[in-house]
């Protein structure tokens, strides 16, 4: 296996927190006692097992399986595989007798340093056989050295004045692995031909192996720009924000599955913490009887106070949330989040709105599927009254119309938008009568608080009649829910 480029002995300490600040500016929590754990790993792993070195550190600096692509990112950014096959009898099988890089292994070939178009497409051809053979066998670590050497080879792009530039979708382009699958799954079911579970496990495999590849030239595309800019500015753009730190006003459709995963165990802690609360609460009403015939033992000094028995009402939860396009990401993970709370309320009410408002309780049954039921609101749901554009005012109106006895003195009321009117009537003297109604009423906002009363937004004024709180992403919605 191909050792890591590592710093000298006397530098690794050093290198090792470089690492571990890269971690936790990253987003992932390091704390003093994990930084030393890290330490005591680099004593009892060996070093030139880069794979032992990224899993024994891994174990001590991460949390959660979600941590894992960020940090795999910025290990191989600190922790390279070597410009230089090991010593020893571990470099045997990579060198020839000369000692430069052989191709015994099926790992690297001699190819010439053409600049024609010819050279080009021939080095391309050679090197697509090559990863052909590479992905049927299935070696890791291979196919790690020729992703290497075809960032080398196929990745480089024109010098710049800023120096040597490599791009990965350009070995992807000349050797385009997606068209290998026909002959990699002819290769690995053989005579047994198509069809059933051996056909679906052959085809697992070589989505597998192409994934490893493409991670691979991902890797070493950033090794080359970290030599070239340095680790530290690499980092910053490499580096995928974590699912609790993405905003969802900007969420793509590649993290919404990541964060349903964040959400749902962030709502069964909330649950936990919000039924702890309820059960430490206050105690009842003073029991005035008792008390005075308790303290005829201690001479008429009541020492110690009778209550009544407290009553416990769950409370009862409104939810007015705007579904417009333009904060559907947001309106997404909270109806989520309130359908899992359900449980913890005597009743839970939803409502949605565009520019005009409907009831979608309906839609988030127990065990109902978020998105289907989001896209049922879209469907089925009278949010729309005129042109489909947000109007908080006429939203308002029609809700405090229409179910005026939704909002009572045990109810939470909770909207859920950006505020932005599009220059309509906000509805401030509604909302305020909806406030006065509630037992408590909060606003959470998807965008910085910075913008609130910018453009259109009524943020502002709205934020001067109700609780207004910003939350832009999960670990902001964990910082709220814990104060309900």
């Amino acid at each position: 296996m191909s050792a890591p480029s590592a710093p000298a002995p006397g530098g690794l300490a050093g290198h090792l927190d470089g690492f571990v600040r890269a971690v936790r500016e990253a987003g992932i929590p390091v704390g003093i006692s994990q930084a030393v754990d890290a330490a005591e790993i680099l004593t009892v792993v060996d070093l030139l097992e880069r794979e032992q070195l990224r899993h024994g550190l891994a174990a001590v600096l991460l949390q959660r399986a979600s941590q894992r692509p960020a940090y795999d990112t910025l290990f191989d950014l600190w922790w390279p595989l070597s410009d230089r096959p090991r010593t020893g009898s571990a470099a045997a099988s990579e060198e020839g007798e000369d000692g430069e890089p052989g191709a015994d292994d099926g790992s690297t070939m001699d190819l010439p340093d053409g600049h024609g178009d010819g050279d080009s497409r021939d080095i391309a051809q050679r090197m697509r056989e090559q990863l052909a053979r590479l992905l049927m066998d299935g070696d890791d670590e291979a196919l790690r050295r020729f992703a290497r050497q075809a960032v080398e080879q196929l990745g480089r792009a024109p010098a710049s004045p800023s120096g040597q530039a490599y791009f990965g979708y350009r070995v992807m382009r000349a050797l385009s692995p997606d068209t290998l699958v026909s002959q990699l799954l002819a290769g690995l079911l053989g005579d047994g031909g198509r069809g059933g579970l051996a056909e679906q496990v052959a085809r697992q495999t070589v989505r597998e192996r192409l994934a490893a590849f493409r991670s691979a030239v991902d890797a070493e595309v950033r090794r080359r720009a970290a030599t070239e800019r340095g680790r530290e500015r690499v980092a910053k753009s490499a580096v995928r924000p974590l699912a609790e730190q993405v905003d969802f006003l900007r969420a793509q459709q590649s993290d919404l599955a990541e964060l349903r995963r964040a959400v749902a165990p962030l709502a069964r802690r909330l649950a936990v913490r919000l039924s702890a609360r309820r059960r430490m609460g206050r105690q009842g009403r003073l029991d005035f009887r008792k008390t005075v015939r308790a303290s005829l033992g201690t001479g008429g000094v009541p020492v110690v106070t009778h209550h009544r028995p407290r009553k416990v009402h769950k409370p009862e939860l409104v939810v007015l949330c705007d579904v417009s396009g333009s904060v559907a990401g947001f309106s997404h993970f909270t109806l989520m989040l309130t359908q899992a709370l359900r449980e913890h309320f005597s009743g839970v009410r939803a409502f949605a709105f565009v520019d005009a408002t409907d009831e979608v309780t309906r839609f988030f049954r127990p065990g109902a599927d978020v998105s289907a039921a989001i896209a049922r609101i879209g469907r089925e749901a009278d949010v729309v009254a005129f042109d489909g554009h947000s109007d908080y005012g006429n939203a308002l109106e029609v809700f405090a119309d229409r179910w005026p006895a939704a909002v009572g003195p045990k109810t939470s009321l909770l909207v859920l938008g950006d505020g932005r009117t599009n220059y309509r009537q906000p509805g401030l003297p509604v909302l305020g009568d909806l406030v006065r109604k509630a037992r408590s009423a909060h606003w959470l906002n998807p965008e910085p608080r910075r913008l609130w009363g910018s453009g259109d937004s009524a943020a502002d004024r709205y934020g001067e009649v109700i609780d207004m709180v910003e939350c832009r992403n999960a670990t902001q919605l964990a910082d709220f829910v814990t104060t309900l």
